[in-house]
């Protein structure tokens, strides 16, 4: 449902997108999705949206139609320019996967070994692409995630330094979400972080976030 909210908010915005990894859940769902955003701007705004997402609901799976609480966690790395990045990474320090893509079916499901999957073994960061049909074009950009990711971490970690000094660097885990999206036994969705609230659950899941994200950069996050 957050995977379906997001891709119509790129529509919304007229950002471009690429899933450049997708995995099924084991039973039902999605168990994780990477998507490549590109447009103006849009790291500024999409960043609001990281951290854990509640969705309270009538599970279409539970045959006694209860109601059941489930838990997103939602990450937003930027991609920086070649150019700005200066990252090294040693062949020794990653470990490289090939395997066949998991695609939707249908004509498109590859039938080869092109999806890239590589570890970084000093940090555990763990980056796939299976988007591409080529091997080699999966590992340029999951490389080029990699690059980035590991840069990212170096800010984060010269930010934490700064957030250590100042006593205000809080963790993001399951018991905190900044945003509840309830559709049993009222409607509504709430952004801890801002207070901004509405009842329009399903306008809200046809990609209307705007509001929280505005609400969220008024108050300087």
């Amino acid at each position: 449902m957050l995977y379906r909210m997001y891709t119509r908010y790129f529509s919304i915005k007229n950002y471009k997108y690429d899933v450049i990894d997708f995995n099924y859940g084991e039973e039902a769902g999605i168990k994780s999705v990477t998507i490549l955003v590109k447009g103006l701007n849009v790291y500024g705004y999409l960043k609001n949206e990281k951290g854990v997402h509640r969705l309270v609901r009538i599970s279409p799976f539970d045959s006694n139609s209860r109601r059941h609480t489930s838990f997103a966690s939602v990450d937003v790395t930027p991609i920086f320019e070649d150019d700005d990045v200066d990252i090294e990474i040693k062949e020794s320090d990653i470990k490289i996967d090939v395997y066949r893509s998991s695609g939707k079916g249908g004509q498109g499901v590859n039938t080869t070994d092109s999806a890239v999957r590589i570890t970084h073994i000093p940090t555990k960061i763990v980056v796939t692409c299976q988007n591409e049909r080529s091997q080699i074009k999966n590992k340029e950009l999951a490389m080029k995630v990699l690059k980035n990711k590991l840069y990212n971490l170096e800010i984060q970690k010269k930010q934490e330094k700064i957030n250590n000094i100042k006593g205000d660097l809080s963790d993001i885990n399951f018991g905190s979400q900044i945003r509840s999206y309830v559709m049993h036994p009222y409607s509504l969705v709430k952004d801890n972080r801002c207070g901004v609230e509405t009842s329009d659950v399903k306008s809200v899941l046809d990609g209307n976030i705007d509001i929280f994200i505005n609400g969220n950069l008024k108050r300087g996050v």
